[in-house]
């Protein structure tokens, strides 16, 4: 017959019988389970509300999640942002996810992704003002940062995206002053002729055409700058001028008032020209007195 003993498997010792530093609760156990729903978009069976009560208190257990969810993960994983931004837009509350989208900047500004989307909520809702100021701080931060890095071309990307999503004289001009202030003359002189081609008549402002002579001046091509203060005629005549008596320019000066008397007596036309004839010419720009 077998021995009996021979038949029990070896116990196994204990060594170390004191409690783990770190212990597991069921209630986190719990909770990781729900971080993992949520993050892997786990749809819950739909739950039918029937009044306001009800509704109200779904929102603020809902609001309880995500905030919990924020608090442990949030500061290194920006998708639980975006879809808690996205449940508050859904539930039509914008100031709401506004705030939502704001709390995660702070956290992660650098992120382009984050930005977009912001800009692209308000876009969807018509809240153009509101898009148009986030991505107005946009371009102001983040080329600012990848500059510091030296990373030129994903601040460039920034500004594509910019005058794509919200095309205006304010989004080409800072584009274009961006590009100057890399030094890249040519960049900045397309990104003007760019917002000519395709703003159209929506770009034919005063404010515009001021812009692009004044970096034409910059650049040192005069010539160009009164190509295009000849074109804008129409809308700047007394920017117009005002270059020409900058260069020096008293014959060209007449006959840009004696063009604009063409097309209106207007008192105020016959007093600034008595001024400048009256008036010394001064040196042209650059000049040395």
């Amino acid at each position: 017959m077998a021995d009996p003993k021979a038949q029990l498997p070896r116990t196994t010792r204990v060594k170390n019988k004191q409690p783990a530093d770190k212990q597991i609760t069921a209630e986190q156990l719990l909770r990781e389970a729900k971080e993992i729903q949520l993050e892997d978009d786990y749809k819950a069976p739909k739950q039918i509300i029937t009044d306001a009560a009800e509704l109200a208190e779904y929102r603020l257990s809902k609001r309880k999640q995500f905030e919990d969810l924020v608090r442990r993960v949030g500061r290194f994983n920006g998708g639980v942002w975006v879809k808690y931004a996205t449940w508050e837009e859904q539930q039509k509350d914008f100031r709401r996810a506004r705030s939502v989208w704001e709390r995660a900047l702070a956290i992660e500004y650098r992120n382009v992704s984050l930005w977009l989307k912001y800009a692209e909520m308000e876009m969807r809702h018509r809240f153009v003002n509101h898009a148009r100021n986030v991505w107005d701080r946009a371009v102001s931060l983040l080329p600012r940062f990848e500059l510091r890095y030296s990373e030129v071309e994903r601040a460039r990307a920034t500004f594509e995206r910019y005058v794509q999503i919200l095309p205006s004289v304010k989004a080409w001009v800072r584009y274009a002053k961006f590009e100057m202030q890399n030094g890249e003359v040519a960049l900045a002189r397309r990104c003007y002729e760019r917002a000519v081609e395709e703003l159209g008549e929506d770009g034919q402002t005063e404010e515009f055409f001021i812009k692009f002579a004044e970096f034409e001046e910059k650049a040192r091509e005069v010539e160009r700058a009164r190509a295009i203060y000849r074109y804008a005629l129409d809308h700047i005549p007394k920017s117009y001028i005002d270059f020409e008596i900058s260069q020096g320019e008293r014959e060209r000066v007449r006959l840009l008032y004696t063009r604009l008397l063409d097309r209106t007596k207007h008192v105020k036309v016959w007093l600034s020209y008595a001024r400048f004839e009256a008036a010394p010419m001064p040196a042209p720009e650059g000049e040395d007195g």
